[in-house]
């Protein structure tokens, strides 16, 4: 359903050096097959929601190209097209800032009806009726206003406003992270019986990793605007190849005190991205990399043998084949 191909998204910066830009996403390649859910993961600053907000066509393409069900979603001057509008909607990760606070809860749920839709009147509150039901929610939030409602509700409305055209993708930022531990169990849950009942696709981005393995069959790992691992949800979490994966997972707090970490926990802070490192991204704070090889060689995708991608230059070429003959390279 959505290909996302060697995509690069650049924004000008005010201030420092002149010409100088923010490169928030450097060619990001994903793929996302119909009712599947792809987790997008990372650290705050990775370039997660650059991604989603560019594959609806809220942010410009510097470079690549995003396809929605083997078509082109910008024409030949980049603009995005407007038809694909209604098949693909975004669940923003703030449910309180997402609605307008002057608006009632069916205004909110109307507006994509009364811009893509003839309905209005009876007809157009009777949609909303039934959005607001499938979400959960009863007739009496009709005419009450966001500051009327918790945050779970609101969350729900939110969901409403982005089912109400039937799309055939979600785009999901955060969907649960201003919310209370118990209403984020209570949205996740809600989410994946919506997504049974409606046939819907998910780009799930989130850096709550235990979320994202309840919710999504896929992964994948995103470092400084690129992706560093993908690949089938319990397998890059059982087994993570990449040290950024590793060192994601390890940052999880275990259950027993005790209990010993698999790998060392992130150190220092991420990378500007207006200044990128040489080489690998990562190299500057991995416990691994190569003095001389990851600070200076541009590292490319490799493929496991369990389907698996990896962007490290310990899976490439003579690094790898040193490395297993060392005993070095954990089990695929």
């Amino acid at each position: 359903m959505l290909e996302v191909l060697d995509l690069d998204v650049n924004f000008a910066t005010k201030s420092g050096k002149k010409g100088a830009v923010t490169r928030a996403v450097n060619g990001v390649t994903l793929t996302l097959e119909k009712g599947n859910s792809l987790g997008l993961v990372g650290e705050s600053g990775s370039g997660k929601t650059t991604v989603g907000r560019t594959v609806l066509g809220l942010n410009h393409v510097s470079a690549g190209k995003v396809m929605f069900d083997g078509e082109r979603t910008r024409d030949k001057a980049g603009q995005f097209k407007p038809r694909f509008r209604s098949r693909a909607q975004m669940v923003f990760q703030d449910p309180h800032s997402a609605l307008n606070p002057r608006m009632t809860i069916l205004r909110s749920v109307s507006e994509p009806l009364i811009l893509h839709t003839k309905l209005r009147g009876a007809k157009l509150r009777q949609r909303v009726c039934e959005l607001l039901e499938i979400v959960g929610l009863q007739q009496q939030f009709l005419y009450r206003y966001p500051h009327e409602l918790s945050g779970g509700q609101k969350q729900r409305v939110c969901i409403a406003r982005a089912i109400a055209l039937n799309p055939e993708l979600l785009v999901l930022d955060e969907p649960t992270s201003a919310l209370d531990v118990s209403v984020q169990a209570q949205i996740l849950e809600f989410l994946k019986s919506i997504q049974k009942q409606l046939d819907l696709t998910y780009l799930f981005i989130s850096h709550n990793l235990a979320v994202v393995r309840y919710v999504c069959n896929k992964t994948a790992v995103m470092y400084l605007g690129q992706i560093v691992e993908q690949g089938d949800t319990e397998e890059v979490f059982n087994n993570p190849q990449h040290p950024y994966t590793k060192a994601l997972l390890a940052a999880v707090p275990l259950p027993k005190s005790g209990q010993p970490r698999r790998s060392t926990p992130l150190q220092g802070d991420i990378p500007s991205p207006v200044n990128l490192p040489k080489g690998c991204f990562f190299h500057t704070r991995c416990s691994e990399a190569i003095a001389g090889r990851c600070d200076n060689k541009p590292v490319q995708n490799t493929t496991l043998p369990d389907g698996r991608q990896v962007r490290c230059v310990l899976f490439e070429g003579d690094v790898s084949q040193a490395r297993e003959t060392a005993g070095l390279v954990d089990p695929v």
